[in-house]
């Protein structure tokens, strides 16, 4: 066959043998090695043609990150994404965001990969939380949702407390930087997702 990008190909077929979603409209298909992913999407997107979403091989963790924008909200770090997806610039992506104020916005779908966690893309969860200093720590309404949703997820896709990882755990990049800084802050955070789903319970 011929290579992805070409002129006979319409769309790429599969990523870790899980289906593109594509539009109805585009015929022919071509299954692309993992190493191609990315030729193959920016090919396409200047082309003018955009990638709806890759499937995730399962739901095994959750990735916290956190924006390294100081001060920025979570509406303007989701349109940075968009910008950058539309324009196939970069391809870094997050499934939610979450706010100074506590909000939380989900950019991509939970079974849909992001482009944030390195190789942990296809099979986690990314949240990425705004940050209203240079300390990189969350404040107490991004913290408090942050422990809500990790609670959720964790009972959604049956996980377990260890499930939840640092950005750091998949690449020792500084992400995110207080709690990488701070292992015991991090330690305590986990915690705080255990005592709210021993005193909540989950929903499943």
């Amino acid at each position: 066959g011929a290579p992805c990008g070409s002129e006979n190909t319409r769309y790429c077929k599969s990523y870790r043998g899980v289906p593109f979603k594509v539009p109805e409209d585009f015929p022919g298909y071509f299954d692309v090695a993992d190493q191609e992913l990315n030729a193959c999407i920016r090919y396409w997107r200047k082309k003018g043609i955009k990638i709806i979403g890759i499937a995730l091989d399962d739901v095994n963790g959750i990735v916290v990150h956190y924006t390294a924008n100081p001060g920025t909200t979570a509406q303007q770090n989701h349109d940075y994404f968009e910008g950058l997806a539309e324009n196939g610039d970069a391809y870094v992506s997050s499934n939610y965001i979450i706010g100074l104020s506590g909000e939380i916005i989900q950019c991509i779908p939970d079974n849909e990969m992001s482009y944030a966690s390195n190789d942990r893309n296809h099979d986690t969860i990314a949240i990425e939380c705004c940050i209203p200093d240079e300390t990189g720590a969350f404040n107490g309404g991004t913290y408090d949702s942050l422990v809500w949703l990790v609670a959720w997820l964790v009972g959604e896709y049956d996980l377990d407390i260890d499930d939840v990882i640092r950005h750091y755990d998949v690449t020792g990049k500084n992400c995110p930087k207080y709690y990488v800084e701070n292992p015991d802050a991090w330690e305590r955070f986990k915690q705080d997702v255990v005592n709210y789903i021993d005193e909540n319970g989950v929903e499943e």
